[in-house]
């Protein structure tokens, strides 16, 4: 019985060895989970913070554009003015043909739909021939008209004017660009976000795996150690318990011995010193 037990004992401790070796083996594994993940969403911060910063840059942009735009159909609306003075001029001097106005307005919303629009080549060609037509005969009809000293000065404001459109559209061109670019880099960080994201949740799936596992292992220790604590109470109460009947045993066999000394004392026989010392120790003498 006594033996059964101490090899178990000494399986437990055995296992209890394996037990703590893949505690540690997981809790080493977790931390080295925690640390990727707290990598990857640092990462996703930092990115998330530049993004913040180009937001801004953007609508900083965009802003710009849209006073641009604001200035330019001012612009416009002066242009549009002035050539409603100019045809009013052309009445006068020139009694018949259509307004100059409305085929500078035709020509802009062509080229606009030129710049826009999906066209087959077909189509796309007649429309650069009518913007061509219609710009031949408008400037046919100001040269027709430039002889006149006030149809002169309307003109060269609207052309003034018309250059100060396109350096306004030339420089909302470039802050639509900048602003399409930073754009365009923000969705390209946000799709980062959403990788480094998902790693990071990877990670933490794993750490949350491991610890759980390191945590059953910890568990099995405490209860191997209680399981071997208690054995060794039942096996040290076992020896002690074996070497008190061993212990009566001898002394049984002393009093055996001593009583049989005795006897022979008892009828005079020749003793040994061993024998008289066997008495004393027996009580007897």
């Amino acid at each position: 019985m006594l033996e059964k037990l101490v090899e178990r004992k000494d399986q437990l401790e055995k296992d209890l060895r394996d037990f703590i070796r893949k505690r540690d083996e997981l809790n080493e594994l977790s931390k080295e989970f925690a640390e990727k993940r707290n990598e990857l969403n640092k990462r996703t911060r930092e990115i998330l913070e530049r993004v913040r910063a180009l937001k801004k840059e953007r609508d900083e942009l965009n802003a710009k554009a849209r006073e641009l735009r604001v200035q330019r159909k001012e612009l416009h609306k002066k242009v549009d003015g002035l050539y409603k003075e100019l045809d009013k001029l052309r009445r006068n001097i020139d009694k018949g043909g259509r307004p100059l106005g409305e085929i500078e307005k035709e020509i802009r919303k062509l080229e606009f739909r030129q710049q826009t629009a999906v066209l087959t080549i077909e189509k796309e060609r007649a429309l650069v021939e009518r913007i061509a037509k219609l710009k031949r005969e408008l400037e046919q009809r100001k040269e027709q008209l430039e002889k006149h000293e006030e149809f002169r000065r309307l003109i060269s404001e609207i052309k003034k004017f018309k250059e100060e459109v396109r350096a306004l559209t030339e420089e909302l061109k470039k802050y639509q660009e900048s602003a399409d670019k930073v754009h365009a880099e923000i969705v390209e960080l946000l799709k980062e976000v959403d990788e480094t994201r998902k790693k990071a949740d990877e990670m933490h799936e794993r750490f949350l795996n491991s610890r759980k596992e390191a945590d059953r292992y910890h568990a099995e220790i405490i209860k191997t150690r209680k399981d071997i604590k208690d054995l060794e109470k039942v096996i040290k109460a076992l020896k002690l318990k074996q070497s008190k009947s061993k212990e009566q045993k001898e002394k049984e066999e002393l009093m055996k011995r001593a009583r049989e000394i005795y006897e022979m004392f008892k009828k005079g026989e020749k003793l040994e010193t061993e024998d008289i010392l066997l008495l004393q120790r027996a009580g007897l003498i």
